[in-house]
């Protein structure tokens, strides 16, 4: 399954389900309970979502710089991490939810 996320004012954004979901679960908008095969994040939202994938891209890139440090103090190999990181793929969303907070433009996916 993917994810094509839509707006008036943005090119779509598509994603694999899984890093779809993950997404979808820093904003606050999927969880286990309550799947989101659609939906819609509104104007209002943008700021608490922008927000919270910011914080999630950080937190990721603290601990990546973590085990780094450990495997290195520990004169171990350096871990492997995923190919492309959560930064990679959350941006072109990020710049989609900017523009759209922007034009005061709601972001669809699953209609």
């Amino acid at each position: 399954m993917l994810y094509k996320f839509k707006s008036k004012v943005a090119g779509d954004v598509i994603m694999l389900q899984p890093n779809g979901q993950r997404v979808l679960e820093i904003i606050g908008k999927h969880s286990a309970a309550e799947p989101s095969h659609k939906g819609i994040l509104l104007p209002e939202q943008m700021p608490m979502a922008l927000a919270a994938l910011a914080a999630a891209i950080a937190d990721e890139a603290a601990a990546r710089q973590q085990a780094v440090a450990q495997a290195l103090a520990e004169n171990m190999a350096p871990p492997q991490f995923e190919a492309v990181s959560l930064k990679q793929r959350a941006l072109p969303f990020m710049d989609m939810v900017r523009d759209c907070l922007k034009a005061q433009e709601a972001i669809t996916w699953g209609v």
